[in-house]
């Protein structure tokens, strides 16, 4: 297995749109896709007033496509798309990968499709008018990974990739696990923004109001970030970081550009 981690979207502040691209011997999977192609050629149909607000910086060599392309595969290698959520800056690439299979959370999807006024602007259905190969995963109750809830039978990608719910950012929101030679990954999305909300206990607090309004969100956001935050501390092969840190976001591909050849 190989993992190259790309910054689909520069956003203002900073901030990146970190996605994994997985390849390994069978498969090449995609963990989010950031913005894509057609975000970049008409913004306001596909995005709405909010690119105002997240002062995006993206054309077309940050999307996944081109990113891809670069690495030297084709968009169609593209077998498999896990999402953490279907917010506009992490599904905008769906288009660009038709006939990939687009694996998402089931209270995400049905949040997305027939979303409450207050998530309206985070979901953006011109994303996926196309119709994804939608395959629905959902939470059984029973499944765990490291004493959190997970669901690990993703159709077709075996034992090394899971989703982790980590409900609060949106309804469905959850965590993608990777199982890699050099230990896991856990990509928690936007279930927090940077390292320090991990570390620092006020800042975790802050959290809080990062995502849906309601006050079920709010501590949901507080107990994943209580509970991500005593996972960093238990294995030190285990890598937790979030979409949008752009230090951890530098940290990591370094580390997989500096294995070489080798796989992480």
């Amino acid at each position: 297995m190989r993992v190259h981690h790309l910054d689909c979207g520069p956003m203002v502040g900073g901030l990146v749109d970190h996605c994994l691209l997985i390849a390994t011997d069978r498969r090449l999977i995609l963990v989010d896709t950031g913005f894509g192609t057609q975000d970049v050629t008409d913004p306001a149909r596909r995005l709405g007033p909010v690119r105002r607000v997240l002062g995006l910086r993206i054309d077309h060599d940050t999307t996944a496509r081109a990113q891809v392309e670069r690495l030297g595969y084709r968009a169609a290698d593209v077998s498999d798309i896990v999402l953490t959520h279907l917010d506009l800056d992490h599904a905008g690439g769906l288009a660009d990968f038709p006939d990939a299979r687009v694996h998402v959370h089931g209270p995400e999807l049905r949040a997305a499709q027939t979303p409450r006024w207050t998530e309206r602007p985070r979901y953006r259905p011109a994303q996926w008018a196309h119709g994804p190969r939608w395959v629905v995963n959902e939470a059984n109750g029973s499944d765990t990974w490291l004493g959190l809830n997970a669901i690990r039978e993703l159709p077709g990608l075996g034992d090394d990739i899971l989703v982790v719910p980590l409900y609060g950012h949106t309804r469905g929101h959850v965590g993608v696990a990777v199982n890699t030679p050099a230990g896991w990954l856990l990509h928690a999305g936007d279930a927090f923004l940077t390292r320090r909300d991990l570390d620092v206990p006020l800042r975790r607090l802050a959290m809080t109001a990062y995502g849906d309004p309601g006050p079920r969100a709010a501590l949901a956001r507080w107990h994943n970030t209580r509970a991500l935050a005593d996972l960093t501390g238990r294995d030190p092969r285990l890598t937790v970081f979030s979409s949008h840190d752009r230090a951890m976001f530098a940290a990591l591909r370094a580390r997989a550009t500096g294995a070489g050849n080798r796989d992480m």
